[in-house]
């Protein structure tokens, strides 16, 4: 049963130089075609299942105007929500403004995801932020009139970042206090600025420094429930563990990827197709094998990891008895604990390294 959505809105208002999402720069001509194209695949693809979680990202989706937000949630009534979801959309602080807190709040959205990245002009400049640092506080404040649950994203090992200015950026973050925070280690991915410019990652040492240090200085506050992601205690983000749960889900607009009914598919990345109704998807059939390649890969980004219980009624398999989980177990990588099997905390870091296993 399909209980997730996402939704990708691509347009955006300015690149970010680090971004490899699939964006365009905003225009007005092709806001209200993309829409229109989009309720046509929500309602050629939805089976008017009740839906728990909504995640409209981007791209920008806070690019959009009123008229044309307005315009967005009318078709996102389509769906049927049931009594306890979670409606998230993503923000960017510059777009913060009481007018679009109130829409979103007036048509049922009950989290915000605001991209802030960094409290430091200079890395803000860097990444190419249209906002400054003495902004972000007061957008937040703002949306916290609105929403109670609300999760910044932070991106850390940036060229020429020290220590020292991560762990401001990181106090700067609790000051906050919202409910949720994803720290992202800077990826320079092809087809980004910074690829294009020749900047190179930071070396591995100093990114695993830097990560002790997010998990030494966030370890009072949240919970590091995922590698990336920290929540304050029942504000996981459902919507996130739907994907590490290796649970169904729609994905509607350009780009966007689904799982249902056995297959994985992804719809074209070209907007002028999309925009003409032609999705051009591409889709991998999943055998049975393939779906537990899926649930230990995506599970094990999880610090509490897989439940052994759930996985054998899934699969009537006991993931004891794989193979490559014998291997891991014995290598000394995984532990059991309370009827969940985990990767060791000491291995955390180095989690791509164990998950190659799998594939």
């Amino acid at each position: 049963m399909v209980k997730s959505v996402y939704i990708h809105i691509p347009f955006c208002n300015k690149i970010c130089s680090y971004c490899d999402f699939c964006k365009v720069l905003y225009n007005k001509k092709w806001i209200n075609s993309y829409l229109d194209s989009l309720e046509n695949e929500i309602k050629q693809d939805y089976k008017n299942e009740q839906i728990e979680t909504i995640y409209i990202g981007g791209g920008t989706p806070s690019s959009l105007s009123i008229e044309e937000l307005n315009k967005l949630f009318e078709i996102i009534k389509l769906f049927k929500l049931n009594d306890n979801y979670e409606f998230t959309i993503e923000c960017n602080v510059e777009d913060i403004t009481k007018e679009k807190l109130e829409l979103f709040k007036n048509n049922k959205v009950n989290r915000l995801s605001i991209g802030i990245e960094s409290f430091n002009d200079e890395y803000l400049k860097y990444l190419n932020r249209s906002y400054k640092s003495k902004d972000i506080k007061n957008k937040i404040n703002l949306a916290k009139i609105y929403f109670n649950n609300i999760n910044i994203d932070l991106i850390y090992a940036i060229k020429n970042q020290t220590l020292d200015e991560l762990e401001k950026d990181l106090d700067e973050i609790i000051k906050l206090d919202v409910t949720h925070v994803s720290c992202y280690s800077l990826i320079i991915e092809e087809h980004t600025k910074l690829f294009i410019d020749k900047v190179k990652p930071i070396s591995p040492d100093l990114d695993y420094e830097m990560y002790k240090l997010i998990n030494k200085k966030f370890k009072e506050t949240y919970d590091n429930y995922e590698i990336s992601n920290y929540s304050k205690k029942g504000y996981e983000s459902k919507c996130n563990l739907t994907y590490w749960h290796n649970e169904e889900y729609y994905g509607f607009g350009l780009s966007s990827a689904s799982y249902i009914d056995n297959k994985r598919y992804n719809n074209t990345k070209n907007l002028t197709k999309y925009i003409n109704k032609n999705y051009d998807r591409n889709y991998e059939y999943l055998t049975n094998d393939d779906k537990i390649t899926y649930e230990l890969i995506l599970g094990f980004r999880l610090r509490k990891g897989i439940n052994i219980d759930n996985f054998y009624n899934k699969y009537k398999i006991d993931i004891l008895s794989l193979d490559k989980i014998k291997k891991l177990l014995k290598e000394g990588y995984l532990e059991i604990k309370n009827n969940y099997i985990s990767v060791k905390e000491d291995y955390i870091y180095v989690l791509n390294d164990i998950l190659v296993n799998f594939v």
